[in-house]
């Protein structure tokens, strides 16, 4: 459906990433060279039904690219599934004379694009979430900061846990999705890397800290995917009745939401500008109801519907790769 557009309304949704802000500067001046308007939504898809708009210009996004976080807010709203809240969002929209919806966001918040798309107002998707775990883009808005930072601080832990042979447990985030504990586990040389696709039993979690002492190491690194039947929290109940028998002391640290704080990386600041200019591109062409992201080396689009209720695949063959490098 081809749609002619003046106005653009904009938003981020769900957990925040680095990089967002750079894709809220793109799409801001991307759509002002067009000649176009642009209206940021604060808070997300409760903002939407709350009706929270606010004129964007030049100024507006000056200064925020290398800002982590989203000067737009963001909030998760699940009842946003309701038809009654999908209706008063579509209503604000037609109020404000909106012609189309710019959803920066995960899984959650591409499925409430899907909807909107669905009930006929045209939306495109930009791919940004941490997890790494939406289908549609190669990697998202804000995997790499996270990545980065998870790597910086399993590096400083791994300095004391040398000093004074430690094994430490580290919990990083990623919901149901694995991505962020196994590139990190790869990086950092992990004993073992554990992740709600392909878990381990407690046995060999034990295996791989008695072999990393047994070997002469001066620490041991396991990395724990916050999704992952075996937990910090859980590990450490489990492995107390072991310690005597492990020879490394464990400490356990869970790394929690300072992973979305870094300030965005220079991969992430390129790609969320690309996904901003793309998706202006998309509109001016009359396309929407996609999601747009990294493919290769290309930026594309895929359909919200091939996106929805879809959770992209770890490459397993990385878990294979970190058994044979540690």
């Amino acid at each position: 459906m081809s749609i002619k557009v003046k106005k653009i309304g904009l938003l981020t949704s769900g957990g925040d990433a680095p990089g967002m802000n750079a894709a809220i500067r793109a799409v801001v001046r991307s759509a002002l060279t067009r000649g176009l308007q642009v209206e940021g939504i604060d808070s997300g898809y409760l903002g939407l039904v709350e009706g929270n708009f606010r004129a964007l210009d030049s100024k507006a996004v000056g200064g925020i690219l290398q800002k982590g976080g989203t000067i737009l807010g963001s909030s998760r709203f699940p009842k946003f599934n309701q038809s009654t809240f999908q209706q008063q969002a579509l209503k604000n929209l037609k109020a404000r004379h909106i012609d189309a919806l710019i959803v920066i966001g995960g899984n959650g918040s591409q499925a409430g694009a899907d909807t909107l798309s669905r009930l006929g107002f045209p939306v495109l998707g930009l791919a940004s979430t941490i997890d790494n775990d939406l289908v549609g883009s190669d990697i998202t808005i804000g995997a790499d900061t996270a990545l980065n930072v998870i790597l910086e601080s399993i590096d400083r832990l791994k300095v004391t846990a040398s000093s004074h042979r430690r094994a430490i447990v580290v919990e990083v985030m990623g919901r149901d999705c694995g991505y962020l504990a196994l590139m990190a586990g790869l990086a950092s040389g992990a004993e073992a890397i554990l992740i709600p696709e392909q878990e381990e039993s407690f046995e060999e979690i034990l295996s791989s800290i008695k072999k990393a002492y047994a070997s002469g190491k001066n620490n041991a690194l396991i990395v724990v995917a916050e999704g992952s039947k075996h937990s910090a929290q859980k590990l450490r109940e489990e492995l107390a009745p072991y310690q005597a028998d492990l020879g490394f002391k464990v400490r356990f640290t869970i790394l929690g939401h300072v992973q979305r704080g870094g300030v965005p990386t220079l991969f992430d600041r390129v790609l969320a500008s690309r996904l901003g200019a793309k998706a202006l591109e998309l509109l001016s062409e009359g396309k929407h109801g996609l999601l747009v992201g990294l493919q290769g080396k290309e930026i594309l689009a895929t359909p919200l519907a091939e996106v929805q209720g879809k959770q992209k695949p770890l490459n397993l063959e990385l878990l294979r790769l970190c058994e044979i490098l540690v």
